[in-house]
Parts: structure tokens; sequence; C-alpha cells
């Protein structure tokens, strides 16, 4: 029995997010159904997190065990000829049996982009959430700053998440703009459910004026749900890297 880590980016639109759910397609099951036209079998898929419905990856980890004598290198060529457009496995390769996908992660960055341009655009309407509203992105940063170092976030995690500890460490956590476009940069050691998204929405609050950079420190100190601000939608959100002491998947850009 070998274990195959495979690097997978998706387009998230059409798809209830990475496991698999009852209400539609998830990304999770179009890769099952692409190895059972395969191998005829449906591995068991781990990945390093459940992304949302309706988010992205760049760079989704997963890794499944097998017997099959398929080169290891050669599943990416094999699984892209079965599955649709919008899912691609960009490498694949053998790992040791204690890898994990979610529990061997060291790191992981996400990338949440607004397109803060008085009119919506056709192009980037599935990947970039439209603020029409004018954004300081002084302030923003200077909220973004305040993330920095290990907290607890149990204020910034989607109410009726069963998540046990709620402290996690940021390492990374700042906003940068190219024309109407901005980009929020955040990694860190792990994530609870929505928390990236509720930053961004606390931030967008902060950078229309509405609320002051302290209310990331009130809710960082202060640690309940209501002072946080709303849930930014999942459209803009993307998993942009994950780091193991085996591998980054930077190298597979």
């Amino acid at each position: 029995m070998r274990r195959i880590a495979l690097i997978i980016e998706y387009d998230g639109t059409n798809y209830v997010g990475w496991q698999i759910q009852p209400n539609g397609i998830a990304v999770q099951q179009a890769i099952g159904d692409a190895f059972f036209k395969l191998i005829g079998d449906r591995p068991t898929l781990q990945a390093s997190g459940r992304t949302d419905s309706g988010v992205h990856a760049y760079a989704q980890v997963a890794h499944f065990d097998t017997d099959c004598r398929i080169p290891a290198d050669k599943f990416c060529y094999a699984l892209n000829t079965r599955l649709p457009s919008d899912i691609r496995i960009k490498a694949s390769f053998e790992v040791p049996e204690d890898f994990h996908s979610r529990f061997s992660v060291r790191e992981k960055h996400y990338l949440y982009t607004v397109n803060n341009a008085p009119h919506a655009c056709a192009f980037t309407r599935d990947t970039a959430l439209h603020v029409h509203h004018p954004l300081d992105v002084g302030r923003m940063n200077e909220a973004a700053g305040m993330f920095m170092g290990t907290h607890d976030f149990n204020a910034f995690k989607a109410a009726g998440s069963n998540a046990g500890a709620t402290e996690r460490t940021i390492f990374r956590s700042e906003w940068t703009r190219d024309g109407s476009y901005l980009s929020y940069h955040v990694a860190g050691s792990g994530f609870l459910y929505n928390m990236v998204r509720i930053m961004v929405g606390t931030m967008l609050r902060i950078g229309m004026g509405f609320d002051d950079p302290s209310a990331v420190a009130n809710a960082l100190s202060d640690p309940r749900r209501t002072n946080a601000g709303d849930t930014a939608p999942a459209h803009g959100l993307m998993l942009r890297r994950v780091k193991y002491d085996l591998f980054d998947t930077e190298d597979f850009s």
C-alpha cells in the first residue's frame, strides 16, 4: 500500500465545497468519480482543510492510500483527463505513510480579493467581492496588524461551530492594492470555520469607516461573536498555499 499526495486547484463556483454533501456536487466527489473511472474504486481522500461552498483553491492538498500500480507521478495526468475543467491536479507524488494532509500542516495561506471599483467586473464576478464604497486600506492594514501573533479567535468563528480550542497563531496579515483590486493575505497555523471571512468582514467595515480599527483589538480581548463583523461572501476567498515540513505547495506553482 502506498500513500499518494495530490496538489489540487479548483474554481469552487459550481461546488458545495470540498467535502461531500447531500445538497450538491463537492470537489471531493468529483475527484472520487474520476478515480472510479480510472481504477474502479473511490479511495478515501483526506484534505488539508474543508473549503466552503464557492471558495476556491490554488493549492489544496489531499492524500489517499492505494495498491494500484499506476506510477505516483502519473495520477495527475490520468485524473485530469477524467475531471471537469474547473478542477485540476497540479502534481501527484508518493509520501511517507505517516504524512497526513491535514495533521501535518505547518502553515496555511489564504487570499481574499476585493474589487473596490464603482462597478462590478464581468470577469472577476466569481473570484472577487465587489465593494463600491471607497475603502481606506491604511485603516484596514492597521486592523490587520492586530491579528498578528497568537490569540483566542473565538469571536471570528461561525456561530454554531463546534470547534474546541479556538487559539490560533497568525504569521502574516496584510492588505495590498493593485489598481481597484485589494488583496488580503493571511497565513497562520490553522483557521476556524469561517474565520478568514469574518476577519475580512470586520476589516471591510473598518475600511468603510463604520468601525474603528480598535474593534479588532476588542474582539480579540473579549472574544464573543457579537464583537466581530459580518461574514464576507465565500467567492472572494482562495486557499493559496499550504506548507509542510516535507514540501511547500509553492514548489508546484
